[in-house]
């Protein structure tokens, strides 16, 4: 290693994957990630609404885990093709939207006092969560995947 790039330190972040073609489909996966968390949060909120979950047909359940790996996939996708790409442009933009979405706590509270008994929380409480998390572990890369061009 030479004394230059010692002295500069090396970014060990920076990774091949985030250069070259897979910049190209950046911006594409992170919004079929965006779209298929969407559709994959649906199914959460519809076995929370519902009394009898055994009356689903037997493909709702393989459409959800279905969609989960799918979801789950292009998260780890977005994570890839942005590692070492994100700035404090996008950390403070990061920020910012955790702050908008830590709301999200206190929406749940009024819908817990609210319809606390219309829904059955055994059934939704486990896909929010994870599809919460998700999010948040996923969100500075999640942006910064979609500002990266073919020219980055």
């Amino acid at each position: 290693m030479p004394t230059e790039q010692l002295k500069q330190g090396a970014n060990l972040s920076a990774t091949p994957f985030a250069t070259g073609p897979l910049a190209v489909w950046s911006r594409p996966v992170a919004i079929a990630a965006a779209i298929v968390f969407f559709i994959s949060s649906a199914f959460p909120v519809v076995a929370g609404l519902s009394k009898n979950t055994a009356s689903f047909p037997k493909w709702w359940g393989t459409l959800d885990v279905g969609l989960a790996f799918v979801l789950a996939t292009l998260a780890f996708l977005v994570m890839v093709v942005a590692a070492g790409k994100v700035d404090g442009k996008i950390t403070d933009v990061s920020y910012r939207t955790y702050r908008v979405l830590i709301h999200g706590i206190f929406v749940m509270m009024v819908v817990f006092f609210l319809f606390g008994d219309r829904i059955v929380w055994i059934n939704c409480l486990r896909g929010f969560a994870w599809r919460a998390w998700l999010l948040l572990y996923c969100l500075p890369a999640w942006f910064s995947a979609l500002r990266i061009t073919a020219a980055n």
